[in-house]
């Protein structure tokens, strides 16, 4: 595929990102800013449609690679990376790895949100 494979991510990218930034403002114009509800509907949202849609290929539908990057890693990924992260602690549990699944998970998590507070502190370090 090629750079053409650069060009579906990149094209359904735009598309998921735009989706987000719409289901943002969507949330906060509903329920308010007090909880970050968008970002969290977003995640089950993306979470359900990478389910669905990797479903339906494995399944169903017949679509060339180009069209399945499009969806999954373009749009879907661009709407939410947590949808990724979730189908690839799937994908370690369906192949009987739990062990993995478990570190996958957790350590994502928690090294997550440590690099999250690090790089802050980097930032306030360096600008001290």
């Amino acid at each position: 595929m090629g750079i053409y494979g650069f060009l579906f991510a990149f094209l359904g990218g735009g598309l998921g990102s735009a989706g987000r930034h719409g289901m943002n403002l969507l949330a906060a114009r509903l329920v308010g800013t007090h909880y970050p509800f968008g970002t969290f509907a977003i995640n089950v949202l993306g979470a359900f449609a990478m389910g669905a849609v990797v479903e339906l290929f494995a399944l169903k539908v017949s679509l060339p690679q180009s069209a399945r990057l499009f969806l999954t890693t373009g749009i879907i990924g661009g709407f939410t990376t947590f949808s990724t992260y979730a189908l690839e602690i799937a994908l370690l549990y369906e192949r009987g790895e739990l062990a993995h699944a478990a570190l996958y998970a957790l350590g994502s998590l928690l090294l997550g949100v440590a690099a999250l507070f690090a790089g802050g502190a980097a930032v306030r370090w360096v600008s001290v």
